[in-house]
């Protein structure tokens, strides 16, 4: 299901932004309720400096501790497979993650092998994209013109190495240099090649799963100029191989500036808890995230995305006990 469908969606539903933002919670106005305040800081995992997760979840931490009067601190991490394990550790109360890299930990899968973890969710907030980024000027236009090239794959512990991996084994991508630079250090090196080829550590390609727009790649756009490569074939492979976490989608030309849709993968984000959180900051983080809707998309356009009907649908995880009286209390 593509981005525009899922808009369309929520419209029809009547469940857009103003509409979430508006809902009626007893006892409450602008955030305020009955419910008990936290007894203590929480923090919050995030993701890549620049990413939607780091922005989206600095702008989340700063509004649930204006609404509480209790500190929530923002963390910027390597993404959601350090968040997961921040989680199980205890070094994180709440954090976003990919729903694929989040089943995995659930299951005890690949990475995940060598044991379960168990958290809980509050919320399916909004959907990744995986982007394949090139320059303008280069001659890749298949993912499997990436054999032999340089190609950022994402940082060890993120959600994006796990998805990036799984695309190029389906594609059957031979001979990738891999790189693992965070977002920021992604976008030097592609510009930095491409303004000099012989420069050490370039890249030729990067492989970024975030939201849309993802800013420091839609700002490659007023330097260098970027295209992203059609993935639509191996995306629709991963997508009926793997069930839980995956949807054959699409990125608007509107989004970057580019010529026309760009065929790619699309995987949910979960918010997720750690066993043992407090009922108080899992209702309060999620009453904010809706009564406060409207401040979040000022934050970043993705916080529109959050539907009260869709955010339930986080399974196998479940939800926390206080997220699923407050959907409940909220008729949802």
């Amino acid at each position: 299901m593509d981005r525009a469908h899922l808009l369309n969606r929520r419209n029809a539903l009547g469940f857009g932004a103003a509409a979430a933002a508006s809902l009626v919670v007893p006892g409450c106005s602008r955030g305020r309720s009955n419910e008990p305040a936290p007894d203590g800081p929480a923090r919050i995992a995030t993701g890549n400096v620049g990413g939607v997760y780091s922005v989206y979840g600095a702008g989340l931490a700063k509004l649930v501790t204006v609404v509480t009067g209790v500190t929530m601190e923002a963390i910027n991490t390597e993404g959601s497979v350090a968040n997961l394990r921040m989680l199980d550790k205890g070094t994180a109360d709440i954090a976003f993650s990919l729903s694929d890299s989040a089943l995995d930990a659930y299951e005890g899968l690949e990475t995940f092998k060598s044991g379960k973890l168990r958290f809980s969710a509050l919320a399916r907030t909004y959907d990744n994209y995986v982007h394949v980024v090139v320059p303008t000027a280069s001659p890749i236009d298949k993912i499997e013109e990436l054999a032999g090239k340089v190609v950022n794959v994402g940082p060890p512990l993120s959600g994006t190495r796990v998805v990036a991996e799984r695309i190029l084994a389906s594609a059957e991508v031979k001979g990738v240099r891999r790189a693992n630079y965070d977002l920021a250090s992604a976008v030097k090196m592609l510009i930095a090649k491409a303004e000099n080829p012989k420069v050490k550590g370039g890249i030729d390609a990067l492989i970024w799963s975030g939201g849309l727009p993802t800013k420091p790649i839609a700002d490659l756009q007023d330097g260098i100029g970027f295209r992203l490569v059609d993935i639509g074939d191996v995306a629709g492979k991963i997508a009926l191989k793997r069930f839980g976490g995956y949807v054959l989608s699409s990125i608007p030309p509107s989004v970057y500036k580019l010529a026309s849709s760009v065929p790619t993968l699309a995987i949910p984000n979960y918010l997720l808890a750690r066993r043992g959180l407090s009922d108080s900051w899992a209702w309060w983080t999620l009453n904010t995230m809706f009564r406060r809707q409207a401040d979040l998309i000022e934050v970043h356009k993705e916080a529109g995305s959050l539907d009260a009907r869709s955010a339930i649908a986080t399974m196998p995880i479940p939800l926390h006990p206080a997220a699923e009286r407050w959907y409940r209390t909220n008729h949802i």
